[in-house]
């Protein structure tokens, strides 16, 4: 609802462009470190409590964005909200405790199908309420009040049957694989366990401290990098994709600005729909999510490279249409994959590691996009092809381990 508002709304404050985008950035700069972190923090204290902090603080932030006159208090109300606004990554974390792997596709598929639906809705809502005298202020507190029901509604859960239970299912299932990070996230619950017999207020609260740091070390020395370097190549690879879009369109084929936002609404449309057919899709591939996460990265390469070379607009329009289907199925996937490689144990650091990683690539892609522009205005999505190209390569090379950390679960199972 407000997120499309706020260059408007900065401006009409007497921000220059410069500053806006100072403001921006910061704002970036603060998603990028804090996802990993707050991801880290709800495996330390628990989901319950990390989402409440998460949805109440984000209230605050968008409460103070609603009384911001000026661009210092705008400022001011982007910090909260920049560090605490990851409630998707911990409930997509909450989600993965609650099924079994073979599930977790396809709930996190439909749990992206529904965010989808809010991005799609949100913009017209706060259209709607910009034609209104002051009517940014009343989107900010409307949005401040949506995240205290939230709050309410999470505070509302049974949160100790079903951890309870889901603990319980974790340690009946539990095989042989047990990887350094699991053994350091053993050794911090039991110094926490045993120091919990101190009175002293500064060690209780360095201890969560310990455990954070401790987690996010042992996923820097895990072997998931490739798994991480693909989630960057992909994401700069579609967000090149993206980046000039509209401008592209206009200059190759001579479609309006408003059309362009048409074909972006239905490609975003198509995303959201694509989210509930991943349980018919995983079935079809018995659950491989490597081979189905290669499968759409290969396709997303063709589709951009079919954009890149077009000669119409309807090529255009077919590629949008499999580039929605295959670009949702390749988040979930490499969400999925990183789970399972990495384990439950951590699951909100990995969830917030991929955010984080996801955000570099938001900082890359401008930057790469603006350059290759220079070039010709199929530079980006061109570069886009080159990335994921490289990204199916390093997908290639790793089949082996990919393919032999899967036959020992199934044999496990």
């Amino acid at each position: 609802m407000v997120v499309p508002l706020l260059s408007l709304h900065v401006k009409s404050l007497g921000a220059s462009p410069t500053v806006a985008g100072v403001v921006g950035s910061f704002y970036g700069l603060l998603q990028l470190f804090s996802s990993t972190f707050v991801g880290c923090w709800s495996d330390v204290i628990g989901r319950q409590y990390s989402l409440l902090a998460c949805i109440l603080f984000s209230a605050l932030g968008y409460l103070l964005l609603g009384m911001s006159t000026t661009v210092c208090l705008f400022a001011i109300a982007r910090v909260p909200v920049g560090i605490f606004k990851h409630t998707l990554s911990i409930s997509k974390a909450l989600l993965s405790d609650l099924v079994s792997e073979k599930e977790r596709p396809l709930v996190i598929g439909h749990f992206n199908a529904a965010s989808s639906v809010g991005f799609i809705l949100g913009p017209v809502v706060g259209g709607y309420f910009t034609e209104i005298e002051s009517g940014f202020y009343l989107t900010s507190f409307i949005c401040s009040f949506i995240f205290i029901l939230n709050a309410g509604l999470v505070w509302m859960l049974p949160w100790s049957e079903e951890h309870t239970d889901r603990n319980e299912n974790k340690q009946t299932t539990s095989n042989s694989k047990v990887t350094a990070k699991a053994n350091c996230d053993l050794r911090v619950k039991s110094l926490a366990n045993g120091a919990t017999t101190s009175d002293t207020p500064l060690q209780s609260l360095w201890i969560p401290v310990v455990s954070v740091l401790k987690r996010i070390k042992s996923i820097a020395c895990s072997d998931l990098w490739d798994i991480f370097l693909v989630r960057l190549l992909m994401s700069v690879a579609v967000m090149l994709y993206y980046s000039n879009f509209v401008l592209a369109i206009e200059e190759r084929f001579g479609v309006k600005p408003k059309l362009t936002g048409y074909l972006i609404s239905y490609s975003s449309t198509l995303g959201a729909l694509a989210g509930f057919l991943l349980g018919p899709i995983t079935r079809l591939y018995q659950h491989n999510t490597y081979a189905l996460l290669l499968h759409s990265t290969v396709l997303t390469c063709v589709l951009i490279m079919l954009y890149s070379t077009a000669l119409g607009i309807w090529t255009v329009i077919l590629s949008s249409t499999f580039l929605a289907f295959s670009t949702t199925v390749g988040r979930t996937c490499i969400t999925d994959l990183e789970l399972t490689l990495g384990g439950n144990q951590a699951s909100g650091t990995l969830i917030g590691v991929g955010q984080s990683v996801t955000s570099v690539g938001r900082i890359i892609a401008p930057l790469l996009s603006g350059i290759a522009q220079e070039f010709s205005p199929c530079g980006p999505p061109s570069l886009g092809v080159g990335l994921a190209l490289v990204a199916i390569l390093i997908m290639l090379m790793n089949t082996p381990r990919y393919c032999s950390g899967r036959n020992a679960k199934l044999k496990s199972e």
